[in-house]
């Protein structure tokens, strides 16, 4: 059983930067590829990013391509996500997630992934 713990979420203007942290524990966390999903107020729960296992692969949303960076340490546990330039639209609770086997094909599928981080919230108003 993994246990996945979000931070670094908050309130920042447009443009600016937020980096968000997920530390996993219970399990051999260089053993599961990790994802990073978005739900603002309304919407459906969307794909943001993804790292492979061994982080020689990553995919973004087109949304975010360019602005945010998925990078893990398999050292400390930890993944990340460094989003910079954010939006208005970047506004939504940021849920980290745990996969067993991950690849392009099925990286954005919610159903990909067997744990779930609790969320937090990133909110980009001016």
């Amino acid at each position: 059983q993994v246990q996945l713990v979000e931070s670094g979420g908050g309130l920042v203007q447009p443009g600016g930067s937020l980096r968000l942290s997920c530390a996993a524990s219970g399990g051999t966390f260089s053993g599961y590829g990790m994802g990073w999903f978005r739900q603002a107020p309304g919407k459906e729960r969307e794909f943001v990013a993804g790292i492979r296992r061994s982080a020689l692969s990553t995919y973004y949303a087109d949304s975010v391509k360019g602005r945010f960076t998925i990078s893990r340490d398999n050292v400390k546990n930890t993944v990340y996500l460094q989003m910079n330039s954010l939006k208005f639209e970047d506004t939504a609770v940021y849920y980290c997630a745990a996969g067993p086997q991950i690849y392009y094909r099925n990286v954005g599928e919610a159903e990909t992934y067997d744990y779930w981080g609790q969320g937090t919230q990133v909110t980009v108003s001016s």
